[in-house]
C-alpha cells in the first residue's frame, strides 16, 4: 500500500483529522500530514491528538471514505451490509439502481478489480493510518504512556488501530488467528511503506496485544459520547477477536470479558426496542427502531444529525423504506427466506419483516413516512449488550457448558419467545448450531452474522428470494465469502507478497 496516497485522501477530506491546524496540513511542501509534522504540532499543542481522535470516529460513518465515488461507500455500516449479504443473510430484493448488485453475484468476491473490493480496503487502511499517526505522535507502538490523557489517546488509537485489522482479517482472510497462511499488509507506524503480507498468525497477535494494552489504558476512561471507545468496547473487540481465533484458552477468555460487559451494567434490549407496535400506522412504543444511541443497550454508536451531513449516501439510505434513498426507491434489502422461515411462531422478531422481509419494523425513521427521510438524522449502531449475552452464551458451549450456555441463551431470548423450554434438550453441536441460528436474527442488518459464521466455520444456504444462487450452500471459507486482495494493492505495492 502507498501509505502517501492515504495520506493525501486523508487531507483532502475536510472532516478527517478535524483538530489539525492549516499550518501543519501543509508541512514539508507535500500536501499531507507526516508523522514528523503532527508530533511538531503536538509538541506546540498537546490537546492536538483529541482532534485526530476525534476524526477517527467521524471516519466511521463518512461518505466515500473508501475512495470511490459509490453510494455503497459509507463506512462501517457499509462493510455490515457487504458481510450480510456475502453471508446470505440479506438478500437484495431488486436492481433497479444496481448497488451491491456485485457483492450479492460474488463477483466481487472473485474479481479483483471490483470497485467494491477496493474499498473496504481503503476504509479500514485509512483508520490504521490514522491510529498509526496518533500511535507514533505518543512514542511509538512499543510506548507506554503514563500521563492520563495520553494513556487514554494511545488507549482509544490502539483500538481502532486493532478493530480496522479485526475486519480485514476477517473480510481478506479465508483463515485466520492461527496459521502460517498469508494474509494482509501489517503497518505498526505511519512512515512505513509498502509493506508485504504477513501471516495471519501475526495479525492476531497484534490485535490481541492492541486490545489488551487499550483495555488497560482506557480504565479509568470516561467517555463524553458513544461514539468513542472506551474499555467496555475494547472488552467486547478483544472477545471477538479470540472468539474467531479459538485458540486453546481464548474461549475462556471470550467468557470472562463478555461476563465484564454483563456486569458493567448495560442491559438486554427489550422487547419493546426490538419491534415496532403499531396501531393502525401509529408506532406504540417510541423507543422501538434501532435509530437512537441513548437506548441504554447499545455500546458503541454514533449520534447522527444534520452537521453530519449525511442523506443518499449512508446505511439508512440503503436499508429504511421510510428514507429518501435507495431502499425505498427500488433496491430493498431484505431478510433470506430460509433464516425468517427459521423462526419459531412466537418469535417477536417475524413482527421486524413485512411481507416482502424488508425489515421495516426494525430500522426506521420515527416519523415512518415513506421515503420521508432526507437529510439523516437517525443514529447508527455498532454494538450492543446483547451481543455479548449471545457470545457469552456460545463462550460457554464451546467449553462445554450447556447448562450454563442454555441458561444465559434463555435470559436473552425470553425478550424474544413465548416459550424457552425447547432450550433444555438441546446440548453438543445442536446448542452450537441454536446459538449460531439465534445470532444470526438478532443481529440482522447490524453485521454481525458474518463473523458468527466464519467464527462457526458454518455452511449457509441462500433461501429462494434470493436474486443469485437461490438455492445454493457456500461453507465459510469458499471463494464467494472473502474478498480478494484488490487490484489497486496489487498494483501500487510492489512488496505484497514478498
Amino acid at each position: 500500500m502507498r501509505t502517501r496516497n492515504i495520506i493525501t485522501a486523508l487531507v483532502i477530506g475536510s472532516t478527517i483529522f478535524t483538530g489539525c491546524k492549516k499550518e501543519f496540513l501543509d508541512t514539508d511542501a507535500t500536501e499531507f500530514v507526516t508523522d514528523r509534522g503532527l508530533a511538531e504540532a503536538v509538541a506546540l499543542d498537546p490537546n492536538l491528538l483529541n482532534g485526530n481522535i476525534a476524526g477517527l470516529y467521524t471516519t466511521m460513518y463518512t461518505a466515500f471514505i473508501g475512495g470511490t465515488t459509490q453510494h455503497d461507500d459509507f463506512g462501517q455500516k457499509s462493510v455490515d451490509i457487504y458481510t450480510d449479504m456475502l453471508s446470505s443473510d440479506m438478500a437484495l430484493g431488486a436492481l433497479n439502481y444496481g448497488w451491491y448488485s456485485n457483492v450479492a453475484r460474488y463477483q466481487s468476491s472473485l474479481d479483483f478489480t471490483r470497485i467494491d473490493n477496493y474499498h473496504p480496503w481503503r476504509y479500514y487502511y485509512r483508520i490504521i493510518f490514522g491510529a498509526n499517526l496518533i500511535i507514533d505522535a505518543l512514542g511509538g507502538t512499543d510506548a507506554n504512556p503514563t500521563e492520563t490523557n495520553e494513556r487514554h489517546l494511545m488507549g482509544q488509537a490502539k483500538a481502532m488501530r486493532a478493530y480496522a485489522y479485526f475486519y480485514l482479517s476477517n473480510i481478506y482472510s479465508k483463515e485466520y488467528g492461527t496459521g502460517s497462511e498469508k494474509s494482509i499488509p501489517l503497518y505498526t507506524s505511519a512512515t512505513q511503506l509498502n509493506q508485504p503480507r504477513v501471516t495471519s498468525q501475526k495479525i492476531y497477535n497484534l490485535i490481541v496485544d492492541d486490545l489488551t494494552k487499550a483495555i488497560d489504558y482506557l480504565s479509568d476512561f470516561e467517555r463524553t459520547t458513544k461514539d468513542q471507545v472506551n474499555a467496555d468496547v475494547a472488552k467486547g473487540l478483544l472477545a471477538y477477536a479470540l472468539a474467531s481465533r479459538g485458540q486453546a484458552g481464548d474461549w475462556a477468555q471470550v467468557e470472562t470479558l463478555t461476563q465484564e460487559i454483563i456486569d458493567a451494567g448495560f442491559p438486554l434490549t427489550t422487547r419493546a426496542q426490538t419491534v415496532a407496535v403499531l396501531s393502525g400506522t401509529t408506532v406504540t412504543n417510541p423507543e422501538s427502531g434501532f435509530n437512537n444511541v441513548a437506548t441504554p443497550s447499545w455500546i458503541w454508536g454514533v449520534d447522527i444529525n444534520l452537521q453530519s451531513d449525511l442523506d443518499l449516501v449512508s446505511w439508512w439510505g440503503q436499508m429504511d423504506i421510510y428514507t429518501y434513498s435507495y431502499a425505498w426507491a427500488g433496491d430493498p434489502k431484505v431478510m433470506d427466506k430460509g433464516l425468517f422461515d427459521s423462526m419459531r411462531p412466537d418469535d417477536i422478531r417475524r413482527g421486524q419483516f413485512d411481507a416482502a422481509l424488508r425489515p421495516r419494523n426494525k430500522f426506521f425513521d420515527p416519523r415512518r413516512v415513506i421515503g420521508g427521510q432526507r437529510n439523516i438524522e437517525t443514529d447508527y449502531i455498532y454494538m450492543r449488550a446483547d451481543e455479548f449475552y449471545m457470545l457469552n452464551a456460545e463462550a460457554k458451549a464451546y467449553q462445554n457448558k450447556d447448562a450454563e450456555a442454555i441458561t444465559r441463551l434463555k435470559e436473552i431470548l425470553e425478550n424474544r419467545l413465548d416459550d424457552v423450554d425447547y432450550l433444555d434438550a438441546l446440548s453438543g453441536q445442536a446448542l452450537k448450531d441454536e446459538i449460531y441460528k439465534q445470532t444470526r436474527l438478532e443481529f440482522w442488518g447490524e453485521g454481525k452474522g458474518y463473523l458468527a459464521m466464519k467464527r462457526n466455520k458454518a455452511t449457509n444456504t441462500r433461501g429462494s428470494n434470493h436474486l443469485f444462487f437461490a438455492g445454493e450452500s457456500f461453507p465459510y471459507n469458499a471463494d464467494e465469502l472473502t474478498f480478494p486482495i484488490p487490484q489497486q494493492e496489487v498494483i501500487n505495492n510492489p512488496n505484497l507478497n514478498n
